[in-house]
């Protein structure tokens, strides 16, 4: 089999998740997020793009139901000793093949915990689901349960994050030689991303992000590529990925001499990210990192330039996003505690003066410090 843990790590995350169950009450969970159920058994598709659902009941016992089409990739991939596939036809239901999967492992009537809030559930097959099994059990919203198991990262998890971010630097060393007057988008795009790849790395689950000129303000991909000018900005969002475990970075690079504005921002990006990692370890929130990059930046007068959250738990993640559902917000409640792989960034978008300043890197939590897992630093880039 194609697993990149051992035996013992995932017999250990299944101990946890059924401990979890057991405590919420749970007889079963139907796990419809593909790095749920990657953390869980190692099973690697993208298969999750149609119906598939891997049940898991509180003394262990694991299920999946997936499309004859996935069948050897989870033979292959996973620990999952039991397969069952639901046969594609014209107005196929498989939530019926799911109904009767879940009567013949004796759950009539139980609680059932379900992963709705996940791109691998479309809302169409949440329907289908509550229709079918409204009579048949109480189904609970369990969509972060195995999230929050997630958070906290094993040794062997952390070597590939750690693996992953040293990918991220080798695809920066890769694209800053290609960062000047001139220089083609398209070749840094494909400099970042051949760098990845070629070391061994994956895909990532989004879109690296590049934008120059007036683009540079944007903080999502889109389609086009130009060339960068004599004076010029470039903003770049990517990540190194390892067995799926992903360690994004982001960087404005000033082409050119950089303007009074640029200098302004840079200096707020960096004072606001040390003043994060001082707050990045245990006894603090999620929360508590947002609001002090809030304050630092309201209290400069950057207030509608800066956007409303600060970076996010990462991890093992699959397409379309390598967000994790904990974000740095006003108000998260979730503790910080030691292992955890964050990305932490401040972007500042100034559409009055076109300008734009984007700083962030991926950190390992500890019982103190946080550990920033990129050689780079936070130094300004200027070329």
């Amino acid at each position: 089999m194609a697993l990149h843990f051992d035996s013992e790590e995932y017999a250990n995350r299944l101990q946890r998740l059924t401990s979890r169950m057991r405590e919420e009450k749970l007889d079963a969970m139907l796990l419809f997020a593909q790095e749920s159920t990657y953390w869980l058994t190692g099973y690697d598709t993208f298969g999750y793009c149609f119906f598939q659902t891997l049940v898991v009941k509180a003394n262990g016992q694991m299920v999946l139901l997936t499309r004859s089409a996935d069948l050897r990739q989870a033979r292959r991939t996973s620990t999952i000793e039991k397969i069952e596939v639901w046969i594609d036809r014209v107005n196929a239901d498989p939530t019926m093949d799911l109904k009767n999967l879940l009567s013949d492992l004796d759950l009539l009537g139980c609680r059932i915990g379900v992963e709705y809030d996940t791109h691998g559930l479309t809302g169409r097959n949440a329907r289908l689901l509550d229709n079918q099994l409204q009579s048949f059990g109480e189904l609970i919203d369990a969509s972060t349960i195995v999230s929050r198991l997630r958070l906290i990262k094993s040794p062997a998890e952390i070597a590939y994050v750690e693996r992953a971010a040293a990918l991220s630097d080798e695809a920066l060393d890769a694209a800053l030689p290609l960062i000047k007057a001139g220089g083609d988008e398209a070749a840094i795009l494909a400099a970042l991303q051949n760098a990845v790849l070629s070391g061994g790395g994956d895909y990532a689950a989004n879109e690296f992000v590049i934008g120059s000129g007036d683009d540079a303000l944007l903080v999502r991909s889109k389609s086009g590529r130009r060339r960068l000018e004599e004076q010029d900005q470039l903003s770049l969002q990517w990540a190194g990925v390892s067995a799926r475990y992903h360690a994004p970075m982001m960087r404005t690079a000033v082409i050119g001499q950089p303007t009074a504005r640029h200098r302004e921002l840079y200096s707020a990006c960096r004072e606001t990210i040390q003043a994060m990692e001082m707050v990045l370890r245990p006894g603090n929130t999620f929360g508590t990192v947002f609001e002090t990059h809030a304050r630092i930046l309201d209290e400069r007068g950057l207030a509608r330039h800066r956007l409303n959250s600060c970076g996010y738990s990462v991890g093992a993640r699959f397409a379309p996003s390598w967000m994790e559902h904990q974000l740095f917000l006003s108000g998260n409640p979730q503790e910080i505690e030691p292992n955890m792989s964050v990305f932490v960034h401040t972007i500042l978008l100034d559409s009055d003066s076109g300008t734009a300043m984007t700083l962030g890197q991926t950190y390992l939590t500890t019982t103190d410090t946080p550990k920033p897992l990129s050689r780079y630093g936070l130094d300004f880039i200027e070329v």
